[in-house]
Order: structure tokens, then sequence, then C-alpha cells
């Protein structure tokens, strides 16, 4: 049995559990309210939200840097234009800048307000995931693993990039983002490598007397090819700001 179909709700006050209520205006029998809130609260159970992130909404993104306030400003508008949008959003930044609280917030947004079928994954436990799933007693199979991902209305996948970069773990990324782009599903990714300039390319000039050695993007770790393919799909929001985790957290501990 699908857990994402319609149930009422056995102490309904309107049905009493039958899925049914009487419409007041000419007496016929209606589908129960019912349906579509406890529709909601299970597609929030099967979206996969860590623990961790079950708070994250926008009331309680407190925006410190006017990038953060931008970037708040955008996840808002892209909540008003769903479903009628077939591009994501990629939040690139450095560590605890609140790149996995604005993408979760706009996740559970979408499936409050729009009734979306929305999932989370972090990138690193998906592919150990899939990776399991090739042992020849284990109960789920690589298809099973995926299929949720490509067909989810919205999809998260948080920290792209996070896994060195083996021709395994591009192919897999390339299948996902490629499956997702021919369907025009809508994903909203986040990765702490930024798009920095080629040094090869003789873009990067080092500070004088004190080289810089250049900091891998995210086009090192996911490749050139899909790179591109994510300017297709994605509008880059790039949020910049102090670590939120060391400057704030660290001074909410008292032992």
């Amino acid at each position: 049995m699908n857990s994402l179909a319609l149930m009422p709700q056995k102490s309904c006050p309107y049905c009493s559990g039958s899925g049914w209520e009487k419409n007041e205006n000419d007496g016929s029998m209606k589908h129960c309210r019912c349906l579509q809130s406890g529709r909601i609260e299970r597609l929030l159970q099967a979206a996969n939200i860590p623990k961790r992130y079950e708070h994250c909404d926008l009331e309680s993104y407190g925006p410190m840097d006017k990038s953060q306030t931008i970037a708040k400003s955008y996840v808002s508008r892209f909540v008003g234009q769903y479903p009628n949008i077939d591009v994501g959003l990629l939040f690139l930044g450095t560590c605890g800048v609140g790149k996995t609280h604005l993408a979760v917030a706009l996740l559970r947004q979408l499936i409050r307000e729009k009734g979306a079928i929305g999932l989370f994954y972090d990138f690193r436990d998906l592919l150990r995931e899939i990776q399991a799933s090739w042992d020849s007693v284990a109960r789920t199979s690589e298809v099973e693993v995926l299929r949720p991902v490509l067909d989810a209305d919205v999809l998260v996948l948080d920290e792209l990039g996070s896994n060195k970069p083996t021709d395994w773990v591009r192919e897999t990324v390339a299948y996902i983002i490629n499956g997702r782009y021919n369907d025009k599903k809508v994903t909203i990714f986040t990765s702490n490598f930024l798009d920095v300039p080629n040094a090869s390319a003789g873009e990067f000039e080092p500070e004088p007397q004190n080289p810089r050695v250049r900091e891998e993007s995210l086009t090192d770790r996911i490749g050139a090819r899909l790179r591109s393919r994510l300017y297709e799909m994605c509008r880059v929001i790039e949020i910049r700001g102090k670590d939120f985790r060391k400057t704030h957290k660290q001074a909410e501990y008292r032992f």
C-alpha cells in the first residue's frame, strides 16, 4: 500500500474516520478535509529530512549578511512561483552560512503549501545506500534506491561534491542530474565548493611573495560537463558570512 495515499483520520470530528463529510451547502457528501491534512504529514515524514533540520523554516532563518538576505528572498519567491517553474537552486557557500537550512525550509514549505512530493538526501548518504544495494544479500536494489530520487517533485541534494570524485561518483551524479533535468524535475543543491577561477587558464593571480594554493572548485569535484548542466537547471545563489556553528552555537553551550 502506498504510504502517501489519502487516508482518513480516525479521530476526525468531521468524518469520524470514514473519509467523507457532509457538504454544508447542499447536504451532499464530499471527501473530508482531513484527507489532505493527513497526506501532508505523511509527505513530511516520507521526505527523509534529518531530525537536526526538522525545525528549519524561513521564519527561523535570521540573515546576518546581505547575501543571506538575498538568498532568503529568492526562496520566498520560489515558493510563490512553484509549480510554474522548471529550474532549481544551487546554494554555494562555506560551512555554516545556512545553505542546508534554506534548502530544507524551501522543501518543507513546498510540501506544506503546495502538496509537493519532496525528498532530502545528503549526497554522501545516498552514495552509501547505493553501494550497500550491491551486496548480494541486500533487500533493496540500486534501482529501488534511485527511483524515489528520480521521481520526487522536489529533491534536495545536500553537500554535492563532498565525496572523492571517482569515475563512479561522477557517473552516479550524472545519472541523477540528467534524469531529473530531462524530466524537468526541480532539484535543490547545496555545496561547500565554490566556482573559483581557473588557475590553469591564467585567471588566478597569486599574491606577491605569498602564492596561494588554488582550492578545489565545484567543477573539480563533479566535472565540467555536469557543472555546465547545473547552469542550465539551477539558479546559483552564493551565500557568504561567518560560520554560524562556530560564532553562535559554541557561545550557547554551557557546562
